[in-house]
This record gives C-alpha cells, sequence and structure tokens, in this order.
C-alpha cells in the first residue's frame, strides 16, 4: 500500500514537471530595442523672425523594433537646457522616425526652457524610447546652440469691461509673429463689447465687420455672453472667433472664500501659458480646480501637481503671489 501511494505521488510529480516544461515553451515574451542612435541635420542654428517658418534642424532615429509579443513602444524626443541634466525637460511624443523644427518652434522651445532673449543658449535633446514607464531607454545626447529672438507681437482690446482705456487694458499675443494672435480676457455681464487695436492708441481701431470679420468702420465687438473668452484676431486676413474657456481658480480654508466658493486666476497673455494670482493667505491649505467644479481639480507640493493630488499647506498667512501651469502641472507660491 506504501508502494503504491509513492509510486502515485511520484508519478503526479512527473506529471506536474512535464506540464510546467510545456508551459515555459508556449511562453511568448517581448523583446524590445533600446533607443537608437538620434542624428542632427545641424548643431549650431541661426534663429531670426524673418526665417520663422524654415526649417531650423532635422532630427533622425531607427524605429524601435520589437520580437515575439508585439507591445506598442513611445518614441519621445526631450529637450532640457544643457547643464539641467533633462530635470526639467519639455518633450515631443513622435509617430515617425524624423522630426523637424522649424526656426520659430526651436525659438520657442528654447525660451519656454528659459533661455534668455537675446543671449546665446545651447539646448540638449535625446531620444527616449518606452514600452512601458519604468522601462525606458535614452540615446545619446545631441547639443543644440542658438540665440533666441524676441518673436512675440500684441494686439490690444479695449473694451465696456475695463472702462475702455488704456492704462489698464488686456492684450492678445502672438508668439511668432505671423499675424494671428491670441488669449483670454474676462467679460462680465453688461460689459460685453470691445474693440481690437495694434497700438494702445485710437487712430486705428477694429470693429464688427459682419460674418466674423474685422473692419475699421465696423461698430463693436461683442463677447455676446459673460464669462471667460479666448479670443482669437488673424490680421491676416481680417478675421476674429470668440470662443468660451476654462477658467481656474484657488479654493480652500486659506483662501478669503473658503471651501465654498473660488478665487479666480488670471490668464496671462504673454504667451507663457501661466495663471497669476496676487491675494491674502491664512494658514492652512488650498487648491486649483478647473471652472469653479471638482472634476478637474490639482494638488500637491512642492511646486509640482498632479490629478486630485494632496491639499496644498500654507504654513504662515500673508500676502501671496501665485502662479500655475496646468499644462506642465507646476505652480509657485512666493510671499510678498
Amino acid at each position: 500500500m506504501k508502494a503504491n501511494i509513492l509510486k502515485s505521488v511520484a508519478m503526479g510529480l512527473m506529471v506536474l514537471s512535464l506540464w510546467s516544461c510545456k508551459k515555459d515553451e508556449d511562453r511568448i515574451i517581448s523583446e524590445v530595442s533600446p533607443a537608437g542612435t538620434l542624428a542632427a541635420s545641424a548643431t549650431s542654428v541661426d534663429l531670426n523672425l524673418a526665417a520663422g517658418e524654415a526649417t531650423a534642424v532635422t532630427f533622425t532615429f531607427p524605429a524601435a523594433s520589437v520580437t515575439g509579443y508585439q507591445i506598442p513602444v513611445t518614441s519621445t524626443l526631450q529637450f532640457d537646457l544643457k547643464g539641467n541634466n533633462f530635470t526639467t525637460a519639455k518633450e515631443t511624443v513622435l509617430t515617425t522616425t524624423t522630426y523637424s523644427a522649424t526656426v520659430a518652434e526651436l525659438n520657442k522651445m528654447m525660451l519656454s526652457l528659459g533661455a534668455t532673449i537675446g543671449v546665446p543658449a545651447e539646448m540638449e535633446v535625446r531620444l527616449k524610447s518606452a514600452p512601458a514607464a519604468n522601462a525606458a531607454t535614452y540615446s545619446n545626447m545631441i547639443t543644440i546652440s542658438g540665440t533666441p529672438y524676441l518673436a512675440s507681437a500684441w494686439v490690444y482690446v479695449p473694451g465696456a469691461y475695463h472702462g475702455w482705456g488704456f492704462d489698464s487694458v488686456d492684450s492678445l499675443v502672438s508668439i511668432t509673429g505671423n499675424g494671428i494672435y491670441e488669449g483670454l480676457i474676462n467679460i462680465p455681464a453688461d460689459q460685453l463689447t470691445f474693440k481690437i487695436t495694434p497700438k494702445k492708441a485710437w487712430d486705428l481701431a477694429y470693429g464688427d465687420g459682419g460674418g466674423d470679420a474685422l473692419s475699421t468702420t465696423g461698430g463693436d465687438l461683442t463677447a455676446g455672453t459673460p464669462g471667460l473668452k479666448k479670443i482669437t484676431v488673424d490680421l491676416n486676413n481680417s478675421t476674429y472667433k470668440i470662443v468660451a474657456a476654462d477658467s481656474w481658480g484657488l479654493i480652500g480654508d486659506a483662501t478669503p472664500a473658503g471651501w465654498d466658493n473660488d478665487t479666480d486666476l488670471k490668464f496671462i497673455n504673454d504667451g507663457s501659458g501661466l495663471w497669476k494670482l496676487t491675494v491674502a493667505l491664512k494658514v492652512g491649505e488650498i487648491k486649483f480646480r478647473m471652472n469653479d467644479a471638482w472634476e478637474v481639480n490639482l494638488g500637491g507640493a512642492d511646486g509640482k501637481l498632479s490629478d486630485g493630488g494632496d491639499n496644498i499647506k500654507i504654513a504662515e498667512a500673508g500676502n501671496y503671489t501665485i502662479t500655475l501651469d496646468p499644462v506642465e502641472k507646476t505652480y509657485t507660491l512666493v510671499k510678498n
């Protein structure tokens, strides 16, 4: 009897062993090639406004190869100023094995990373290849040098929302100076009308020419309804467009309105994408949220934000200047 039991156990172990081997043989795994060599058509570029639409540099690299089980691989170009070790990198996701940046795009990228207008700068670029967040590989690094220029241009929006004067008039910005201007302006109820002027003066003003057209002889433009509006003006074609825009506010027991109401931030129409607020805060907590609702809210610490993140602690009461970048999910909190 004992011998039979031992034989049964042995047979079971043998079957289990064979099944395990078979399972190993059938297992399919993925093998992903690391990021390949990144090449650039130029490493020194002449950045100037007149050549804004011309190609400044073209980056090329081999496609990642996948054998075995097929999984998607994301290829991304990372940009950062030299010496930052890509700690503040901006990324461009790629869908092909080549990427061409215009002079205007490269200029804008350098400035967004903190380069100074008129001062020579060096920007480092590398390829990031990632089948998964914890499996990223990086290519060689290429340094691109150039001197950023001021390309931005503005038009002004005098209107009823601020009393029609030019002292406190808001503006629309064209980052590349291409004649298309954009900005966000809060238009209160019963103060819906405005005009567009190239300068802070009334010698030339654009009004409503009908059918989304601008005219120097037309009546006042109107936002239609109150609220935060994105206004786009195309002076190349003498047209305009007005649409509702998302707003950002500050909420929390450290704010004047507590957790019941938002204190609105103002969008800065300078191309930076930043929202700004100067406000007296109490000891307590704050968060950022969009459109006075909790569906989209940002919290965090040490200048970094995440969707639905922790409340931001205010340890000392005082007057603060706050900036928010909802795209990069960063903020600054400076006690005045």
